[in-house]
Parts: structure tokens; sequence; C-alpha cells
């Protein structure tokens, strides 16, 4: 077999996943709040798998570039970077929600191809036709893929085992990733090719909440654990390589972040609700919690994207914008093009008496809606520790 594991040590992981299946329902929360949970997870996904590969984006940086309001700071390429990775997601998931997916070569080379925002100079579109070296940041090699000329049948072989496979999507999922990874059959952009249709093999096996295919923003902020789980490859490709180690990482991560999400999901939603009350009471529109939420969270808003945000005309963004201004939940800072909106002197004053948080302060806010998420967030049946 391709990469044999043994993955008896998670199927209790696994089972804990499948529970979380029915417990992570979005539904419970404000209609207008789903759309705005996905738009983050998606940026903080790409943002992470992004930054790991060299492109210095944050997730602030990443949410106005996927708005169409990018940053001045941001490079062309890196802007057109951030957009083929977020194209390449939604390639995947509109081929699975055609039913028509078969795993194979056309597939993975699609999705690289996205991943590049198809620039051909960096091989975007193609399998790689020279030799190929893993560095470590040092420029140190530390691993060493197959020859080019076996590339072509090892993802054809990835690929009909994958189709075959009859695992859980988690376990398919880590498989897939570790597989491409080794056999790295690209010039560039094979992290997070492996990452995107590690993704896709959750998303396509029912596991289609957020939460369960945005496992990069997990492995963004665990690099050393991301890293270290290749070590069972050794140094130099042999399809024989024992990956029950990678399997274990992966489907932990999986579980770790699922919970996570669970939380921040009800604490975010608890969130968005309370600033739709607060605007209520002030006689503004609910669409202006789309600018305050990003105040709360210390990410300054435009007034480009705050109309993509909320949908809205561009005198209408102006408006909503001022009249925050005016009631003291925002502060607008710069001049015409270059005017962005920070949080007003009133912002968490009222929101901390909205929630009945102890002061009004970001940690305390931020406290007091975690503690209630926490308790609204029930896990499923304790399983294995992550």
């Amino acid at each position: 077999m391709l990469f044999p594991f043994d993955q008896r040590g998670v199927l209790d992981l696994c089972a804990e996943l499948d529970a979380w299946v029915t417990r992570i329902d979005e539904r419970i929360l404000p209609r207008r709040w789903e759309g705005r949970l996905r738009r983050a997870l998606e940026a903080e996904a790409v943002a992470a798998s992004t930054h790991m590969e060299g492109v210095p984006v944050t997730v602030a940086d990443t949410l106005k570039i996927l708005a169409n309001d990018p940053p001045e700071a941001v490079s062309e390429r890196d802007r057109a970077l951030v957009r083929g990775y977020r194209d390449a997601m939604r390639y995947v998931q509109r081929r699975a929600d055609d039913g028509n997916l078969t795993w194979n070569r056309e597939l993975t080379v699609g999705v690289q191809d996205r991943v590049l925002a198809g620039d051909r100079g960096a091989g975007a579109g193609a399998l790689r036709r020279r030799a190929a070296w893993v560095s470590s940041t040092g420029g140190e090699v530390v691993f060493q893929p197959p020859d080019h000329e076996q590339v072509p049948s090892l993802v054809d072989a990835a690929c009909t085992t994958i189709e075959a496979a009859a695992w859980h999507p988690a376990v398919a999922a880590a498989w897939l990733h570790v597989a491409v990874a080794a056999i790295h059959p690209f010039r560039d952009g094979n992290g997070r090719t492996a990452r995107v249709l590690a993704s896709l093999t959750m998303y396509r096996g029912g596991f289609r909440h957020p939460a369960f295919t945005s496992l990069e923003e997990w492995w963004g902020r665990h690099p050393a654990a991301y890293y270290g789980a290749f070590a069972c490859l050794g140094d130099t490709f042999r399809d024989d390589a024992e990956v029950t180690p990678f399997i274990t990482a992966h489907v932990r991560a999986q579980v770790a972040q699922v919970r996570e999400l669970a939380v921040r999901q009800q604490r975010d939603g608890l969130l968005w609700i309370a600033l739709e009350n607060l605007l209520d009471e002030l006689g503004l529109p609910p669409r202006l919690a789309n600018a305050l939420y990003d105040s709360v969270f210390g990410r300054d808003v435009t007034t480009g994207y705050y109309r993509d945000l909320a949908d809205t005309s561009a005198a209408t963004a102006r408006n909503d914008l001022a009249a925050a201004c005016a009631a003291g939940l925002l502060t607008p800072e710069g001049r015409t093009r270059g005017r962005r909106y920070l949080p007003g002197p009133r912002l968490l004053v009222l929101l901390a008496e909205q929630i009945g948080a102890p002061e009004a302060s970001e940690r305390a806010i931020a406290e007091t809606l975690a503690k209630r998420a926490t308790a609204a967030a029930t896990p499923p049946p304790p399983s294995a520790q992550v």
C-alpha cells in the first residue's frame, strides 16, 4: 500500500467528529451572522496557509483583499496569491457540490493552478519536470522528493487510492495531505495544494461546516507541530513510508480545531446579537454590526470594505459610517479615500452594558462572552484527549 498507516489510535477521535456534525449548527444564531462566520473562517484559513508559505499577509489584510479593498502595503503578487488560494478552496467545493467529483490528476493540477493564481512562471497548472528539494528556513535540505519522472504515476496512484478508500473522511484527509506533500508534484504550491485537498476530503465526506474545513488556521498557529508531523517521511522519498504519526497528528488537530471553533461560534454569535441589539436601541441599521464587529476585534474599517460586507451602495455605506461616528461607536481617521474607521469612545462602554460585562474593556467583554459561549457549546461525549 502507498504510505501505509494504522488508524486504530484515532477511531475515538473520528467518532467525536461525527458527533460534532450534529452539534455544530450555525442556524441557532442569526442568519445574518452565518455569512460573516463563513467569511471570517475563510479569511483566516487563507491567511494562515499563504503565510506559512512566506506570503506576509494578516487576517485583516486578507479580509480586505477578498472584499476588493486591498491594503496598499500588500503587493499585487501577494494579493493575487491570497485570491488564488480562496478561489482554489471555492473551486473544490463547487466540484464536490455538483456530485461529479472524481479524484484524478486533473483535479490536483487544477487546484494547484488556482493556488498559484495561474502564474505560469511559478509552474502553475503543470506537474514539475525537474528535481526538487524541501529545505528548512535555514536553507538546509530536509527532504528529497521522488524524481520528476515518477511524479505522474505517483499522483495517479494517490488519486486511485483515495478514490477507492473507505476510511473516515478525517483519516482520508490526513492521508491525502501527507501523500501530496511527500510526492511534491509541483515546482511551487505543494503545501497549499495539499491543505486545500485535505479540506476537500472533509467537505466531500459530509463535514461541510467551515469548522471542519478550515484546519489551515490551526496549523498556522502551531507550525512546529505541523512541520514536525512530516518527520515520519524521513529525509528521502519512500512510497512505503509509514505515516501513522502524521495521521494521528492531523486528526488530533482536526478535533482540537472543532472544539475551539464550537466555542468561538457561540461567542462571536452572542457578540453579533449584542451589537444588533445595541444598534436597535440607538435607532441605527442592523447592518452596521458588520463594521462594529471588526472594530471590537481591533480591525479598522474602510468605506469600501464595509460596503462589500453590508452589500450596499457607496452612498449608504458612507451615511451608515457617519451615523456610527455621530453615535460615538466609531471614530474616523484620515481623509477621503484613505479614511478608516476605528473604535469610538462609546463602543465598549455600551457593549459592556449590553452584555453585563464588569467593565468596559476588550478583555472583560471577551471573558463574559466566552463564559456564556462555553456553557452553550455543549461538547459531545468525552473521547481521547487531544
